[in-house]
Parts: structure tokens; sequence; C-alpha cells
């Protein structure tokens, strides 16, 4: 039978024009959605179909592409790999490959001899295929990968000089025995949080019950138990109050109290090791009444607090990583005391900073060599390290110092597809590669709308948009 142009196709179920309707509101609305909205437009299809329509529109014609993207992603972290490529200068996706080997993407390549510009991770796989497949084009690494990667390496060199981190720290100076016995009886009562809430009180409820409130009124209004208020306020002074603060009776430790102060000053700050020197000497008491004992002695001031740790090791890398204006003026100080006590790490902080400088104003060729033969000829073993490997993945490295192109675009699609992906193992939907080329059907590249509001639809309403790949 003669087909009419325009209006009839061979064996279809719809004519062109409602054909391209129904497209149209699958790609923006997806299933349920679009099939509610048809359902107002007389066109009364089930979702099922609408997503069938839209899984079978080919995909979008790529123009000439000049600047590309790569990078890998997971399908199932640790099982299954696919990599993504995109057009760097319109942000469209181009294409995805099967695994994140070298020769998939080196055959996409080979049929593009127009790409001039490759931007990449620091992968060797993708370094290979380009320069294989595509020794005309240059290769740019991500300069977030070169700071992370610089990253790793200083957290290897500041875990090497954890030793010089602590030489500084050391007892505190001994306290003079003379001066202690000097003191006043009302300096050495125990001046902790208890003491102080306990003087507040007093004070609270004693001033409350001159102004003539009753006991339970003075209790509600300083949420207090009916009987504590009333003990505050038979109280006669705040001292017949602090007899049950620890430190302010007599204590089975008080006898070793000077050989505890003789300890302290010489270094041992551990309670854990104190409370075994006291028990091979004969005396019989808990771990925790030591700690007790301590802290009220510290307190007093009989005892020096102990010095401060080392900083971890992972908090001075960001010290060292950040830019000094936007650390606190406490890890200013903490950072310059440990650049004082390891002159390694204040080299190592001279190159950290060097190198962001270089990361972020777009130097000249010769000021990252100059960086490069600095780091490699310093005894920063992870430092050198990591200038050995930009030296042999130095065109790209230059790229990325010199040139105005990066991964972002790729990162940021990338992580899309981690977004759709995680949100159909949510559903314990099985998703492959055609499924996520049908989010960008849009032209220039953009998501389209069923992978964006359609998720805010309840489950059962978005179970059939996963099923679609």
């Amino acid at each position: 039978m003669e087909q009419v142009e325009g209006l009839t196709v061979r064996y279809g179920r719809y004519t062109p024009l409602l054909l391209g309707v129904l497209q149209a509101v699958g790609v923006a609305l997806a299933g349920r959605a679009g099939a509610r909205l048809l359902t107002v437009l007389h066109a009364v299809v089930s979702r099922v179909t609408l997503l069938a329509l839209v899984m079978a529109l080919p995909d979008p014609a790529v123009s000439t592409v000049t600047i590309v993207g790569v990078d890998d992603f997971a399908f199932r972290r640790g099982h299954r790999y696919g990599t993504v490529l995109v057009d760097a200068e319109t942000h469209r996706p181009l294409d995805l490959l099967p695994g994140r080997e070298a020769e998939p993407f080196a055959a996409w390549l080979r049929d593009r001899p127009e790409i001039q510009v490759i931007c990449r991770d620091r992968a060797p796989a993708y370094a290979e295929a380009a320069a294989r497949a595509a020794p005309q084009a240059a290769q740019v690494a991500d300069r977030w990968h070169l700071w992370h990667n610089l990253g790793q390496h200083v957290e290897k060199d500041v875990a090497a000089h954890r030793r010089c981190l602590g030489q500084r720290a050391g007892p505190g100076p001994p306290p003079d025995p003379a001066a202690i016995e000097a003191l006043p009886a009302q300096a050495l009562s125990a001046q902790g949080v208890l003491e102080a809430r306990t003087r507040k009180r007093f004070r609270d409820v004693h001033d409350l019950a001159e102004q003539g409130w009753a006991i339970a009124e003075i209790a509600r209004e300083l949420h207090l138990n009916y009987k504590t208020a009333r003990t505050f306020a038979r109280a006669q002074c705040v001292q017949d109050l602090l007899g049950h603060i620890a430190g302010a009776r007599p204590s089975i430790l008080d006898p070793w109290r000077e050989y505890l102060l003789e300890r302290w000053s010489q270094g041992c700050h551990s309670a854990t090791a104190l409370h075994a020197e006291l028990t091979e000497r004969g005396l019989v008491c808990s771990f925790r009444t030591l700690s007790r004992y301590l802290r009220t002695l510290t307190v007093r001031g009989e005892l020096p607090p102990a010095a401060a740790a080392p900083p971890k090791t992972r908090a001075l890398v960001g010290w060292l990583m950040r830019p000094a204006a936007v650390l606190t003026e406490e890890e200013r100080n903490s950072l310059k005391q440990v650049l004082d006590d390891c002159p390694d790490l204040a080299r190592l902080r001279e190159h950290v900073a060097a190198f962001a400088d270089l990361l972020t104003n777009r130097p000249s060729k010769g000021r990252l060599l100059k960086w490069v033969t600095a780091a490699r000829s310093d005894s920063l073993s992870a430092l050198r390290t990591f200038a050995v490997g930009l030296d042999k993945d130095w065109d790209a490295v230059l790229g990325a110092v010199t040139s105005p192109w990066n991964s972002g675009v790729v990162e940021g699609t990338v992580a899309k597809i981690i977004m759709w992906n995680l949100i159909c193992q949510g559903l314990r939907v099985h998703v492959r590669a055609p499924w996520f080329r049908s989010r960008w059907r849009e032209p220039g590249g953009r998501p389209s709308g069923n992978c964006v509001e359609t998720w805010n639809e309840p489950r059962r309403q978005r179970h059939d948009l996963c099923r679609a790949g």
C-alpha cells in the first residue's frame, strides 16, 4: 500500500507528527509524568511505551570535536567501569566506552584525527592511548589531580617527620614547693566547674530568698529540685556546700602528693604509668581515684598542665596545603611552631606554596622547570618522587599550568553519572551504558528533565524510568 509522505509510515503505529510529540514529551518528562500530560493532550500512551520511544531515539549527531575531555567512572565500584568522553568546548557528552583501558579510547581517537587537545587525569592508560592514537593532540593534565597528588606526597613527608613535632613538647617547668606552701588556703581550694556552679547557685538562691520568694518558687525559677533549692537556702555560707567537692576532703593519695609532683616534673604525665608505679610501692587505689586526684592538683595549680600533643598528620597537611590567610590564628601559631621545630617541613611549606602559585597564575615553562628541579634536589623523599612523576608526564603537566583547558566539565559529567547510578542501585535496577546515553537526548548536551525532576516522584513511580536501561 502506498504511504502518504509526512502522514503515514510502513508498519507505523503513530503518524510522524504524533511520534515527534510523544518523543519530545518523553525526553522532557520521562514515563509517568509524560503519560499524565499526554492524557490531557488526548494522546493516551503508557509510561512504558513512552520510555521505549525515548530509548529508541538515535544518539545526537556529533559535530567536529577538537577539544575532548576523558575520565573514568564506576557502574559498580571495584567490578565494572566505563569511560566518558565530553566536548570541552560545548560541555556536551560525546560517548561512553566500556572499561577504562587504553585500547577502547585509542580506537575512538583513531576515528577522529581532528582532535587537538585531550584533557585527562593522570591515569597511565589514557596517556598511553592519547600518545599512540592521537600524537598530534596536546595532552592537558587536570590541575586538581596535580594538587591532589601533591597532597598525598606531602602527607608522606609529614608522617616521616612526626618525631620532629614532639621535640619542643616536653615537661612543663617543675612546681616550686615553697611557693605552693605559701599560697593561702583559699587558693588551694578546688576552683573547677563544680565549685563555680555551686557558688553561682548559692548567690541566686539567696538573692531570691531575700526578695521573699518561697522555696518552691525558687526551685521552679532556677530549674532545681525542691530539696536542692532548700539545701542552698538553708546554707549559712557557701563553704557549707563545698564540702563534697573533689579535693576539699582528705584523700588516700595525700601522702603520695610529693612523689606525684616529683614524677610529674620529671615528665611522667601518664596516669596509667603513675598508677603502676604506686601499685608497685604497695598503694591500693583505683585508676579512677588517681585520675581525679591528678585533675584536682592541676586545677589547684600544683601541677602544670601537660604539654599539648603535636598536631595530627592530616591536620598539619591541611595547614601546609592551605593559604595562610584562610587559617585561624590558633592554626597559624601552631603551624609556625611546627615549622620552627622542623626545617624540613619549613622547606616543604615553601615548595607547596610555590606549586600553588604555578597552578593559579599560569606561569612560563621556565618557572615550572625550576620548581621541578628544586624539588628533585631536595632531601624530602616523597616530594622528590612527586617531581619525578611530573617529569615523566612533562607535556601534560606543562599543559595543565599553561593551558586554559581543564577537566572540570568531565568531572561534572561524572558526578551526574554517579548520582544516576546510585539512585538506580538504591532501586535495585541494573544500569548499562545505553540508559546513560538517554540522559542527554536534548540538543546541546544538557541532561533531560527525566534525570532530575522525575527522581522527586515516589519510588514506585520512579521505577519505570530506571527499568528502561
